[in-house]
């Protein structure tokens, strides 16, 4: 009897239209969107807008999808010309970071619910941003493959690729450019907006990313862009190895310790913005050839240079002397507040942490990103699915599995300049925070002086310092004053009927 209603359970099953393994799988669509409305305010003016979440496929040459990304679009409605309305094209880092920080911190129309220096707050969720410059710029966010619900698909033969080829596919420097170019095109295409002045914003990676995206969607795509914002820019091809990688890092320094109060009284005293010119005018003349003597400098000038290291780091003459003048900022971390028994954060530098142990070279955690993530990931999974309306199982990627991440012939800030080059009317901003210490603020400005080294293209090249960190956008005062530099770079740039692209 029981064999009996086993077997009969086993043909109502297969009968059943819910028997299919398929009907379960845990996948995202291919290619689909949602569109939803919404009203906010910005610099005290209301306004609606729509938000459409939604897929759109990456092809292969011959025309089969290859992989699916998630982007959310954000439109100003009751726009008469929409041709001369600015498009900003957003990306994130990593490489393998969802578009969720400048998405839900920065440009779009809700912020996350933090205080008024960006630490978290409970309940977590957003609330109206009210510097969005969706004013003045409608804005994609994209995330590239494997991050937030951005997955590979498999192939015709619903096999999925292998390690090796979902790698020369998406996961390097040059393939990144590649398919997000093609992407791009395609969203442009569809959504009519060829003739809107188009501008690209990257953070941290995202700086790497739309610095080769500039040349690719021109040589390739045949678009020409008005503007490229680089956030807390990382390498973009341009070294800052050696020396210079470890000169560049003392006006950070002294911006951190500043910021908690570890220097002399002779700087302390004085405002943050009125020590760095000097800090950065010694790092220039005096610490960088300093560090070029190496194991032959005369013991003289060593012990004056670790005398101005120590002054301006807040660290002491004998730490300096014993790292041989070259600090490591894990170890700054650690070192600077060790005598109050807390750590400084990398991305950071103004949140705290406490270690088990006092000794050691480095901080066992970064203080900033477990802070951050307490407010993002909860954040953006309530958003997306109850405000925005996209329900799926699929689970969101904060942090996506991009690895081993091809890095090798990464020209693109040599290409961000050849794009500048043959387009006169792209202008680059860059923006940095004087408290990041993973992509510190002095790298950003030693970026910017090497991007062309003719100096042909200054006019079209600015730089833009925060009293933040990497994610200045956090702190209150910076999301209010960065999201207004944004508004007057792309008002400054947009299309001039009068002027022609050329020199």
């Amino acid at each position: 009897m029981k064999r009996t209603l086993t077997t009969l359970f086993s043909i109502m099953l297969m009968l059943s239209p819910f028997s299919s393994n398929a009907e379960f799988e845990r996948k995202i669509a291919i290619d689909e969107s949602k569109t939803t409305k919404h009203s906010t305010k910005v610099n005290g003016k209301k306004f609606e807008y729509t938000a459409t979440t939604g897929t759109q496929p990456v092809w292969d040459e011959d025309g089969n999808p290859t992989a699916t990304l998630f982007y959310t679009y954000y439109k100003r409605s009751k726009v008469k010309d929409r041709s001369s309305r600015p498009l900003l094209i957003s990306f994130n880092g990593g490489p393998g970071s969802a578009s969720v920080w400048m998405h839900v911190a920065y440009t779009g129309p809700k912020v996350l619910n933090v205080d008024s220096e960006g630490y978290p707050l409970q309940p977590y969720g957003v609330k109206p941003n009210d510097y969005s410059i969706l004013d003045t710029a409608d804005i994609v966010f994209v995330n590239p493959v494997n991050t937030g619900y951005s997955r590979v698909l498999p192939n015709k033969d619903g096999k999925m690729p292998s390690k090796e080829q979902q790698k020369k596919m998406f996961f390097g420097v040059n393939a990144d450019i590649k398919y997000l170019a093609d992407w791009v095109n395609t969203f442009v295409t569809r959504n009519n907006r060829w003739q809107s002045p188009k501008y690209l914003i990257g953070e941290s990676y995202g700086t790497t990313r739309v610095s080769g995206l500039a040349l690719e969607l021109q040589s390739r795509q045949w678009m020409y862009l008005n503007g490229v914002i680089l956030v807390s820019p990382t390498d973009i091809g341009i070294e800052r190895k050696g020396i210079v990688k470890a000169a560049n890092r003392l006006p950070y320094f002294a911006a951190a310790a500043w910021y908690h109060k570890a220097l002399n009284s002779t700087l302390q005293n004085q405002d943050l913005l009125d020590i760095l010119p000097e800090v950065e005018k010694f790092t220039l003349e005096q610490y960088l050839p300093a560090l070029a003597k190496g194991g032959f400098i005369s013991s003289a000038e060593k012990q004056k240079i670790a005398e101005k290291v120590a002054y301006y780091s807040g660290l002491s003459v004998q730490e300096v002397l014993r790292n041989n003048l070259d600090i490591e900022t894990s170890y700054f971390w650690k070192e600077l507040l060790r005598d109050r028994e807390q750590t400084i954060g990398r991305l950071d530098s103004r949140y705290l942490g406490i270690d088990e142990k006092v000794t050691g070279s480095r901080p066992d955690y970064y203080a900033e990103l477990t802070s951050w993530l307490h407010s993002f990931t909860p954040a953006i999974n309530y958003y997306l699915r109850e405000e925005l309306d996209y329900v799926t199982d699929v689970k969101y990627n904060m942090f996506g599995n991009v690895r081993p991440w091809d890095r090798t012939n990464n020209k693109t800030g040599e290409n961000l300049r050849l794009a500048m080059a043959q387009n006169p009317y792209l202008n680059v901003m860059i923006q940095a925070g004087y408290y990041d210490g993973a992509t510190n603020y002095f790298d950003a400005k030693y970026t910017m002086w090497q991007l062309d080294p003719s100096g042909k293209m200054q006019d079209r090249l600015s730089f833009k310092g925060y009293r933040s960190g990497h994610m200045m956008y956090l702190r209150y005062e910076d999301l209010k004053s960065a999201n207004q530099d944004i508004r007057e770079f792309v008002k400054a740039t947009l299309p001039n009927k009068k002027q022609a692209a050329k020199y």
